[in-house]
């Protein structure tokens, strides 16, 4: 119904004459095969779901009888129409999205949450104090051991290639085939004779984890507002820019407070009743 909905917008935009949108048809057949679902009445709601395909698939013969060869953006509208009206269940490539096709459903293998729709994002961060230097956006939904060269190739543009000795990486880029001057451990559980300092190593690629979560729930990771593959790589580049200019906010704030509380202690010495002699305002980031 959406993809229906868009392609009669995008027709008319053009110039073109739809006849029948099936507007207020759609949006009662849409309640109706929602209805059935949640009654778990699945042989009522298949038969709804095929009246929203049958009417889809009427104003796209419509538009193609209009319009042979319509403009980009009725003719970009139009390809995605036609592989939702012919997609079924199981096949691959599925469309998620009508107005970003590129979407991908990504498995997550968890059980709070299976599923996710969007773009793999890959990120690099350093072993010490996990300042973010690598963020890389993929099409499609690729393997994690196969992003693993190029996530290592942009860390190497980015702080140098002799910078770059040990990478420790979780059990999903297990046969990655990396070729490179870099050591690439994956993690594992603790067997055999490890040195205790390799191991602290190892302990420290968990620390990603909550760098994730951050900047999905507070960088806006989690739902991109820009569009395209164009936009997918953007809105990662800015969100691990603006976890790294997080941290430095919050040093300089703590920094300030420091520097202040010296200041104070000084005047406070002198017999001078502690001036006050940073102004009282707070920077941005700062914490306490």
């Amino acid at each position: 119904d959406r993809a229906r909905e868009r392609l009669v917008k995008a027709a008319r935009k053009d110039g073109l004459k739809i006849k029948r949108s099936y507007v207020r048809t759609g949006r009662r057949l849409v309640m109706k095969q929602s209805r059935y679902a949640h009654a778990r009445q699945m042989k009522r709601a298949r038969a709804v779901q095929r009246k929203l395909k049958t009417n889809l698939a009427r104003v796209i013969r419509e538009v193609e009888k209009q319009a042979p060869h319509p403009e980009s953006p009725t003719a970009a509208m139009l390809a995605v129409a036609k592989r939702i009206h012919t997609q079924t269940k199981q096949d691959s490539g599925k469309v998620y999205s009508v107005h970003e096709p590129e979407v991908q459903c990504i498995a997550k293998g968890k059980a709070g949450k299976k599923y996710e729709f969007g773009n793999k994002v890959s990120l690099a961060v350093t072993s010490k104090k996990s300042w973010v230097i690598g963020a890389l956006s993929f099409e499609g939904n690729p393997y994690d051991g196969h992003t693993l060269s190029k996530q290592i190739e942009q860390v190497r543009s980015i702080v140098g290639a002799q910078q770059v000795k040990e990478v420790f990486v979780d059990r999903g880029y297990r046969g990655h085939k990396h070729e490179g001057p870099e050591n690439v451990t994956v993690d594992r559980e603790r067997q055999g004779k490890i040195a205790k300092s390799f191991w602290r190593m190892m302990k420290r690629r968990a620390a990603i984890e909550p760098i994730i979560g951050h900047m999905k729930s507070e960088h806006r990771l989690e739902r991109n507002r820009l569009k395209g593959t164009v936009g997918n790589a953007i809105n990662a580049l800015m969100s691990a820019a603006a976890m790294n200019f997080g941290k430095l906010l919050g040093w300089i704030g703590r920094f300030w407070h420091f520097l202040r509380a010296l200041e104070e202690a000084r005047w406070a010495r002198a017999g001078a009743g502690g001036r006050d002699f940073f102004p009282p305002y707070v920077l941005p980031g700062a914490q306490g």
